[in-house]
């Protein structure tokens, strides 16, 4: 991958499941027709929201993390825009560099670059596994710019990214209904500077955090 250069624009790091790409209600449908296989959205954590037909028994996380891998190494076609996201990034390219940071090993970064380019988003993608902190520290240092926004849909990312690199401002975002009522939010956990689940309002919010309006 081409390294990044400061171009003196903000940057904005941006995760890929549940932000710009719907992936759990994909997996839920993919898991019941080729697995017999039940995946009730509302758990967490995932591991135990998992059952396979007429079984009380939770899977376990070898399997599940077995079948994650599959998934993407088959269905990645089958996913579709979170509402809103397309438009947004694009819009934010305007005044910003933006970079993908996803949790997917190493060998998935091709696919979900040309996955996102499909779509209409056109971005360096870094690969990654475990917190994220790590990551987003040696992409900021990478890029250079002082005016940062990362946005991520798990808490422990948010926390993980206060703990390595406190300035960089932090957007708790869950793009899936069907999950976000359930997920535990890193704002009122004082790891995000804020919890937003819609484009229509993070971009507003995005926007101004780059341009120095939000402290």
């Amino acid at each position: 991958m081409t390294p990044l250069s400061n171009t003196g624009r903000p940057l904005v790091v941006t995760d890929c499941d549940e932000v710009l790409l719907h992936m759990v209600r994909h997996f839920r449908d993919w898991l019941d027709a080729e697995h017999d296989i039940e995946f009730q959205l509302e758990g967490d954590p995932f591991v135990q929201s998992m059952r396979r037909r007429g079984s009380e028994q939770a899977m376990e996380e070898k399997e599940v993390w077995s079948l994650l891998g599959g998934f993407f190494d088959t269905q990645m076609d089958r996913q579709e825009p979170i509402e809103g996201s397309i438009n947004a990034i694009q819009e934010l390219q305007r005044e910003a560099d933006v970079v993908v940071l996803t949790n997917l090993v190493d060998e998935r970064n091709e696919a979900r670059r040309r996955q996102l380019e499909s779509l209409g988003i056109t971005a360096p993608v870094y690969t990654n596994q475990g917190p994220k902190g790590g990551a987003l520290s040696r992409i900021v240092e990478e890029h250079g710019s002082q005016r940062i926004v990362f946005v991520d849909d798990i808490a422990k990312h948010h926390e993980s990214a206060m703990e390595t690199i406190p300035h960089v401002h932090r957007l708790h975002f869950v793009g899936e209904p069907a999950i976000a009522p359930h997920v535990p939010c890193a704002h009122k956990a004082g790891h995000a500077h804020a919890r937003i689940d819609k484009w229509t309002d993070a971009l507003p919010w995005i926007m101004e955090t780059l341009h120095g309006e939000k402290q």
